[in-house]
């Protein structure tokens, strides 16, 4: 199993490079592509949109040919998404972002499935190593991708494509998890979840703390850029969050596995994330400081939603259907977020209106976790 284990840390670490790499890039990529704010939304909301739409059909690719070989295909489409964005045209750019979020769509749902069925007794561990494996993969990504560009002498277009090697280290370890392992999620189809309230407060949870990580992971380099930070020291203090994020995302899984009952918890990380954002807002110049506290509410946020998808489920066919559930209508809805930042930037032309905006998200966030943190399962009816 630590192979698995090791498999499952590596493909994690890839959920979001390709994402949260653009974001210190994108005054570059607006510059050389001729974006305007809300296309550069449109671009960094694509793959989260991807996420959205394109996660059920993972828990029906799974039954048909398996975990692991689902989760190779993924690997291998990640691998052909950074290669297109490499063409020097714009349609390349967005066709590499929506195979690279159709792919990492795959990964979000189905490793939770994974970790349900591998590691049933140690739950909180595995999916505090999965969450602290994505912002671990998030801070790399943020901190390293323009001061590696530079050292190398690479464009913007060749700094994101350096993340194709890391996506094609991971489909090689992978690979010997797929030898002679058949359908692993048998035959069984889990209905009636789209009717359960429990199932959508656990996916009003996933989607609101998606929509506010991507609106800022999207934009944050940008308004420091604005502020007079340069882009490589933006997107060292978007990693600095990722880092934190390592620590909450770690924390928040073991915490919620050791008690009955999350409610509080939800509530408690995120009121975290809001005091980082306020920090950003209302004072200039304690930006680490914020960032930080920042980081580690919305890490924290993500190990419980992640939790969540576990705990309130029996089995493992109801944890694939309630990842694929939750995070196919929470990303859809978290795809608005990066676009609607940059849209009322536009409109109105200052930072403050679009990230009091998303401040005042967290208010609906804490309500849903309330209920999503009770002590009981999702109800439906296997077919």
């Amino acid at each position: 199993m630590w192979w698995v284990g090791v498999g499952v840390v590596l493909i994690a670490s890839n959920l979001r490079p390709a994402v949260v790499g653009v974001s210190p890039l994108l005054t570059e990529i607006r510059v050389s592509a001729g974006l305007s704010a809300t296309a550069a939304g449109v671009l960094t909301a694509l793959p989260v949109l991807c996420f959205g739409l394109l996660a059920p059909i993972a828990p029906r690719l799974a039954r048909r040919i398996g975990i692991e070989r689902a989760l190779l295909v993924a690997l291998a489409l990640l691998c052909v998404g950074f290669a297109v964005r490499l063409i020097p045209a714009t349609v390349a750019l967005f066709a590499g972002t929506v195979l690279a979020g159709a792919a990492i769509a795959t990964g979000n749902v189905l490793l939770p499935a994974l970790i349900k069925r591998d590691f049933a007794h140690r739950t909180g561990l595995m999916t505090g190593l999965f969450s602290m494996s994505i912002s671990a993969g998030g801070a790399l990504a943020a901190g390293i991708t323009v001061p590696l560009a530079r050292a190398t002498g690479l464009d913007w277009r060749g700094g994101l494509g350096m993340w194709g090697l890391f996506a094609l280290l991971a489909l090689l370890c992978w690979l010997p998890q797929v030898r002679g392992r058949g359908t692993v999620m048998g035959a069984a189809r889990v209905a009636g979840l789209w009717r359960s309230p429990l199932a959508w407060q656990v996916t009003a949870f996933m989607g609101l703390q998606s929509l506010t990580y991507y609106a800022l992971a999207s934009w944050l380099p940008a308004v420091f850029v604005e502020r007079g930070f340069d882009a490589g020291t933006a997107g060292l203090l978007l990693s600095l969050s990722s880092l934190t994020g390592i620590v909450g995302g770690l924390l928040a899984p073991l915490l919620a596995t050791a008690i009955p009952r999350q409610r509080l918890l939800a509530v408690g990380v995120t009121a975290v994330t809001a005091v980082g954002l306020l920090g950003v807002l209302a004072v200039p110049g304690a930006e680490i400081a914020s960032m930080a506290v920042l980081g580690l509410g919305q890490g924290a946020a993500l190990g419980l939603a992640l939790t969540f998808m576990g705990l309130r489920s029996p089995d493992p066919a109801h944890a694939s259907q309630l990842s694929g559930m939750a995070q196919s209508v929470g990303y859809t809805v978290a795809a608005a977020g990066p676009f609607a930042v940059g849209l009322l930037h536009d409109l109105t032309g200052t930072w403050t209106v679009p990230l009091l905006l998303v401040l005042v998200l967290f208010v609906p966030q804490a309500i849903v976790g309330v209920p999503a943190g009770r002590d009981r399962f999702v109800r439906s009816a296997a077919t």
